[in-house]
């Protein structure tokens, strides 16, 4: 008898796992062995969700009305409340039929690049980048164009790196601000500046809006729909509350885009998911438009916390860090480290094997910068608790000052 033909598709072979999950999953499985380790890795808040946003579930849970299918793209109550949310914070106006509502933010930009790339469409992702963003473009068959920046530009893209990235083949640039992993956000100035380009070249934006409540130090989230009337009519807002109000486990993000990116992206979540979960739908309208206070109590926890981490990261020895103005991250350059040995022979040939080594020699979980594209850094999620993050930086320190 033959054996059964178990070949995968290829167009998987060039994508990578998550690395962000992956050092988290591997800190999950040495606690559950017992062993004590502090975790920087996940980009998920420590707080629980706001009270009025369980109760709304727990409310609508004992009405029997969460038991059946919502239409693909979300309630027509969800879908009006994002639209007059995001048409407040990006000053200008959306309808509802211009909303999808997904199962959360990822998988909003999952549908995004599914439905907008054909084979060989560029699209510009600066780096520092989210880890999914590269890997996203290809499975859509799409080539991501990676565009370095720099500590000194507060790791922003400049308007000339932009246009000389630009070609013919060029469909979109993708703009995260508060940015993951670096926390830099973008001015309005700049913000305006890249607007100049992309009406130039005719891009499209695809604004990635998660972090944007999540902003400290005097910066303020700054919109490209907001520069006028013909930007706003080629950004892609994709947003969601998994960051704003600690929701990650429910699963809600959105799209507001023109009519036909919507459409195609409905096309493309009706032949996969469907409709995302209506209990957490539920949950989110009370989110959207209910007390606002919850979420600036987080904020200001996460800036004491920002400033803790950034204050212990530069007081080690070969460490420098730049402040991060918005999200919850941390992102030091610890290349002064790579190439040196550790106590037990090891050598750290690289910003992933020093990594590992951290988690099993230091018991400290952080997540490799090559996988953001800013290889010799690491990300420090301080969405923990304020000990944790003494504790954890202070693994951190004694671990690389033994490194010879």
């Amino acid at each position: 008898m033959s054996q059964p033909n178990l070949k995968t598709a290829s167009r998987l072979d060039a994508i990578k796992p998550s690395i962000t999950l992956a050092v988290t999953a591997k800190a999950a499985r040495l606690k559950a062995q017992g062993v004590d380790v502090i975790s920087f890795g996940a980009g998920e808040p420590d707080f629980d969700t706001p009270e009025h946003i369980k109760a709304a579930a727990r409310d609508a849970l004992g009405k029997g009305a969460v038991a059946k299918y919502t239409e693909v793209g979300g309630t027509a109550q969800l879908r009006a409340a994002v639209a007059a949310e995001l048409g407040r914070v990006h000053g200008t106006e959306i309808s509802p039929e211009n909303v999808l509502v997904s199962c959360g933010a990822k998988h909003s930009l999952y549908n995004l690049f599914i439905a907008l790339l054909d084979p060989g469409d560029e699209v510009i992702i600066p780096a520092p980048y989210w880890v999914s963003y590269p890997d996203m473009v290809m499975m859509a068959g799409g080539t991501p164009v990676i565009v370095p920046t720099s500590p000194d530009d507060d790791f922003t893209m400049r308007p000339e790196a932009l246009r000389a990235h630009v070609t013919p083949r060029t469909r979109a640039i993708v703009l995260n601000t508060p940015s993951n992993p670096t926390g830099a956000v973008y001015t309005k100035a700049q913000i305006e500046a890249l607007a100049e380009v992309v009406l130039e070249k005719n891009l499209l934006v695809v604004s990635d809006d998660i972090y944007r409540s999540l902003v400290y130090a005097g910066a303020s989230y700054a919109s490209m729909a907001a520069v006028g009337p013909e930007l706003a009519a080629r950004t892609i807002l994709v947003d969601g509350v998994s960051k704003t109000y600690a929701m990650t486990g429910w699963r809600i993000g959105y799209t507001a885009a023109p009519t036909p990116i919507i459409k195609a992206m409905a096309k493309v979540q009706g032949q996969s998911t469907s409709n995302p979960t209506h209990i957490a739908q539920v949950a989110t309208i009370a989110a959207i438009t209910g007390p606002q206070e919850p979420v600036e109590q987080m904020r200001k926890a996460f800036d004491e916390r920002r400033k803790t981490i950034v204050e212990l990261l530069r007081a080690i020895p070969g460490v420098s860090c730049r402040e991060p103005k918005g999200a919850f991250y941390a992102f030091p350059d610890l290349s002064a480290f790579l190439g040196r040995t550790a106590p037990d022979g090891k050598t750290m040939s690289d910003d992933v094997t020093l990594c590992d080594w951290l988690v099993d020699a230091g018991k400290v979980a952080v997540v490799p910068g090559s996988g953001f594209g800013a290889v010799g850094h690491v990300r420090l999620s301080y969405a923990c608790s304020m000990e944790n993050i003494k504790e954890g930086v202070g693994r951190l320190r004694d671990s690389l000052l033994s490194l010879r």
